[in-house]
C-alpha cells in the first residue's frame, strides 16, 4: 500500500469546546484525526498540521501552503481535512496549482468532538477511495459520495452535499 499524506487543515471537523471563551474553536492539534486513525491499521500515512482555520477564513496564502505542501511531498495520494464551507474553493485552487496527485478532500458538519459519527464517517469513505482510486485529479468526499470536485457541492439549503 502507498503512503497516504493526511494534510489537517482544520475546519469544522476539529472544533472543540472552550468553556473560558463559551465556543467553539479550531485547535492547533490533530486529536480528532489521531482518534480515527488509531483503527487505521493497515494505512501507511504521514500527517500534517497546516492551517488551524475555519474554512470561512482561509485565504489564498493558505491554499498555496497546501498545495505547495501536496507538491514537495512524495505521496501521489492525499487526503485533507478541510471544512465544508470553502472546500470546493480549495478544491479549484489544488486543480490548477497541483497535477499528477490524487487528492480528496473531506470534512464534517458536525464537530467530531460532540458526534463522532459524521466526521469518522466522511473520513473513511474518502480514505478507502483513495486506497482504490487510479486516477488523478482532486476530489470531494462528503456523506458516502465521492466524486470530482466539478460534481459535488454543498447544498447550503438542505445543509449535505450532493451531486451537481
Amino acid at each position: 500500500m502507498q503512503n497516504v499524506l493526511i494534510l489537517n487543515t482544520g475546519g469544522t471537523f476539529n472544533k472543540r469546546y472552550n468553556p473560558l471563551k463559551g465556543e467553539l474553536e479550531v485547535p492547533c492539534d490533530n486529536t480528532a484525526v489521531e482518534a480515527i486513525l488509531r483503527y487505521c491499521y493497515n494505512t501507511p500515512y504521514t500527517l500534517i498540521a497546516l492551517v488551524h482555520k475555519d474554512s470561512l477564513e482561509m485565504n489564498e496564502e493558505d491554499r498555496a501552503l497546501i498545495a505547495d505542501t501536496i507538491q514537495t511531498h512524495n505521496a501521489s495520494k492525499v487526503l485533507i481535512i478541510h471544512g465544508t464551507d470553502t472546500m470546493d474553493v480549495t478544491a479549484s485552487y489544488l486543480a490548477l496549482h497541483v497535477k499528477n496527485k490524487t487528492i480528496t478532500l473531506t470534512g464534517a458538519m458536525v464537530p467530531f468532538s460532540i458526534d463522532t459519527v459524521e466526521a469518522t464517517a466522511n473520513f473513511m469513505g474518502a480514505l478507502g477511495d483513495l486506497h482504490v482510486r487510479n486516477e488523478t485529479g482532486v476530489f470531494i468526499s462528503m456523506h458516502g459520495i465521492t466524486s470530482s470536485h466539478t460534481s459535488l457541492f454543498k447544498n447550503r439549503k438542505k445543509g449535505i452535499f450532493e451531486p451537481r
